[in-house]
């Protein structure tokens, strides 16, 4: 029934994915935010449930992803920037050099790249990222293919978080945990953001590292950090875990990764410098501090906690947990200058345990920033988040972790067994 609820909620959201944060968007996400939430109850509290519930529960996960994938990508998503920087390379030109709206340039556009997002910057994404687009535009240069590639990529994850849960005898309900949030209809099959193979690499690196192969899972932490740069903070959780020769073998293929993209001898950063410089969105710890220090030094400041957060991780417990992967991250997302919902993509497959609930909140509390596209069409600043939505936002997540917290207080503590007890 919860399933249903969600697919029939999601579905109305995507035929309103044009109005995005509107209120009949908004309101149908939110009778699947509440859906999710229950669903989520049951997952956690019912140890195991019948095959044939988890097959529905995958076709249903299913039919909404086809219903956003079927939904036009906006005109200024991002997945036209991948087109674009794709199609860049596949003409011979340097993505982190070339600037989309430069006049030398508009014989290279195509309809589906004249309205990408940012057209006076370089390219900022890593060349993990670029090795992606470059590929999926051979096939098909096209915004749908990318959507249908990201699609790929969420049902390899599925498939892998069912193995994963095969192999630990937890129940394979819990991938529906992962495959029923929201984020993933809306910003993978709907949007379509390079993310979610950041993510599908992270989960080749844990089930990799938890099985000891070694170099597999160096290599594969690699190329997330090479598509997006947030899963560096995790370096501390294979400490000790892997090799030397491992971790030179991955620095090689992240150097080689660069090479095509090397100007004049430097390493590529394209308009990462503007981001940490300009962009600014749902990001209330940065925002606070960025009234007494750099902007450099605070996006320093956010790598560290995730580092620290990883580090002290790895101190606590030397067995590897899979839930260990989601908190540095998160931890440094926290502290960041911007934080769009796609980018709590890559904690998702991650957040199968009740040790992961905070977090999960976080994946639905995010929802209302949605209204920021909703009203940028009403005249409003790009990224001027109403106060409200930060507070219901990060307020749900406090409340949260105090209920978590009051509730680890009041459970009584097990008794311990003394002679002659049963």
């Amino acid at each position: 029934m919860l399933g249903a609820t969600l697919c029939v909620a999601l579905t109305i959201c995507s035929h309103n994915f044009g109005d995005r944060g509107g209120p009949y968007f908004m309101a149908s996400l939110a009778l699947a935010e509440i859906a999710y939430l229950l669903s989520i109850r049951q997952f956690f509290v019912v140890p195991k449930f019948p095959r044939h519930i988890v097959v529905i529960g995958l076709v249903l996960a299913a039919l909404w992803h086809i219903e956003f994938l079927r939904v036009p990508s906006g005109p200024d998503e991002d997945i036209h920037r991948y087109v674009w920087d794709g199609r860049l390379q596949r003409l011979g030109y340097n993505p982190y050099l070339v600037i989309p709206s430069d006049p030398a340039v508009n014989r290279l556009h195509t309809p589906e790249t004249r309205n990408l997002s940012s057209p006076d910057l370089p390219s900022p994404y890593p060349p993990g990222a670029q090795l992606f687009f470059r590929v999926v535009t051979a096939i098909h240069e096209t915004a749908f293919a990318l959507k249908v590639a990201f699609v790929i990529c969420n049902l390899a994850i599925v498939l892998a978080l069912l193995d994963v849960l095969r192999c630990t005898r937890q129940g394979a309900h819990l991938a529906l945990v992962y495959a029923w949030n929201p984020l993933l209809a809306i910003e993978v099959a709907g949007s379509g953001h390079i993310d979610i193979v950041c993510a599908l690499s992270l989960v080749v690196s844990a089930v990799a590292l938890g099985r000891r192969w070694r170099a597999t899972a160096a290599i594969a932490l690699g190329l997330a950090v090479a598509v997006k740069l947030l899963p560096v903070v995790l370096i501390p959780l294979y400490w000790r875990r892997i090799r030397i020769r491992d971790a030179m073998l991955v620095a090689t293929v992240v150097g080689l990764l660069y090479l095509p993209f090397l100007h004049h001898g430097r390493i590529p950063v394209g308009s990462l410098g503007a981001y940490v410089q300009s962009f600014r969105f749902n990001g209330p710890v940065f925002a606070a501090l960025n009234q007494v220090a750099p902007a450099q030094l605070l996006v320093g400041l956010a790598v560290l906690v995730g580092l620290v957060t990883a580090i002290w991780l790895r101190s606590a417990s030397s067995k590897l947990s899979w839930d260990v992967f989601a908190w540095p991250m998160a931890a440094s997302l926290l502290c960041a200058p911007v934080v769009f919902p796609w980018y709590l993509l890559s904690l998702l497959p991650f957040l199968t345990s009740t040790s992961t609930l905070l977090l999960v909140v976080w994946t639905v509390s995010i929802i209302p920033t949605y209204v920021n596209w909703h009203l940028r069409t009403l005249g409003h600043p790009w990224g001027a988040l109403p106060g409200w939505v930060m507070l219901l936002e990060y307020g749900s997540v406090a409340i949260a972790g105090g209920l978590i917290f009051m509730r680890g207080l009041t459970r009584p503590a097990p008794r311990c067994p003394t002679d002659g007890a049963p």
